[in-house]
């Protein structure tokens, strides 16, 4: 299966609100010679701080087809980018705000978020990256060919967090193009929600759902998207006789990436865009 495709209908936000999911109406997710989907892990993660701006170009340089972020929220109800839910692995937010452990995400404001480096940590020609927000994310990177891979993280500790995801892409359609964007969690909850707020955009869920969970899952769903080594080839067919496509993620090896290319996945997330066949 070279080619599988996602369903969509229509990506404006005036016509879309009330449309519902056809698993018969697909879009192309590939752009890659080999047909495989090349993901940034929270961009070009190898080359460059985890979730910032800089890593995200370096997606882009790399030739990634998409980079993929996590989203989360803060006191104030911002939507930003991280991966963990406290600030201390990737900021020096232990040291600008002493006494604030765990230093939780959501319970800094914005502008606290803002007074943090969020690159040091990788190396010191990153000194000058900041925890973006998702705006600003989206702003920057609208202008660039790379699809987004969006990942709302964590959402039953931020009540709202989804349904403020779909009001901040409606504000910036260009995202809602066919094709261009795809919004996953590990909360399967959320990615209901998601696809009922914004039904023509695909949606994919974070890890392996049993065969017996398939169905269900192919109603609001058209990714799943496991770790790489919690599957084999016969779980991907499983996943396509559901008219769903594979996304996995985690591979580190590029004994790893054969083996997914083996199994036929439509595309590999990886810290290291640029070894993903193209």
């Amino acid at each position: 299966m070279a080619y599988r495709l996602a369903a969509i209908v229509s990506a404006l936000p005036l016509t879309c609100a009330g449309m519902a999911f056809t698993s018969t109406v697909r879009h192309p997710t590939r752009v890659s010679p080999a047909g495989i989907a090349d993901i940034g892990h929270r961009g070009a993660s190898a080359s460059a701080p985890e979730n910032t701006l800089a890593a995200f170009r370096a997606a882009r340089s790399q030739h990634a087809d998409y980079f993929e972020l996590d989203v989360q929220q803060t006191k104030d109800r911002t939507p930003v980018i991280m991966h963990d839910t406290t600030l201390r692995r990737t900021t020096n937010a232990e040291s600008v705000y002493p006494g604030r452990s765990p230093w939780r995400v959501g319970d800094f404001t914005l502008r606290q978020l803002e007074r943090l480096d969020a690159g040091s940590w990788f190396s010191s020609r990153f000194r000058h990256e900041r925890v973006p927000t998702l705006a600003r994310t989206l702003s920057e990177m609208e202008g660039s060919d790379l699809k987004l891979l969006l990942e709302i993280k964590d959402p039953s500790l931020y009540p709202g967090l989804t349904s403020r995801v779909a009001g901040q892409l409606r504000a910036q359609p260009r995202w809602l193009l066919p094709g261009r964007l795809i919004v996953q969690s590990f909360d399967w909850g959320s990615v209901r929600e998601f696809h009922r707020l914004m039904p023509a955009v695909p949606t994919g869920v974070l890890g392996t759902p049993t065969a017996a969970q398939l169905p269900a899952i192919a109603g609001y769903a058209h990714y799943v998207n496991p770790r790489y080594d919690a599957i084999n080839a016969a779980y991907v067919r499983r996943v396509h006789a559901r008219h769903m496509e594979v996304f996995a993620w985690g591979a580190g090896s590029a004994a790893d990436v054969r083996r997914l290319v083996g199994y036929r996945v439509d595309g590999i997330i990886s810290d290291r865009p640029e070894a993903v066949p193209r």
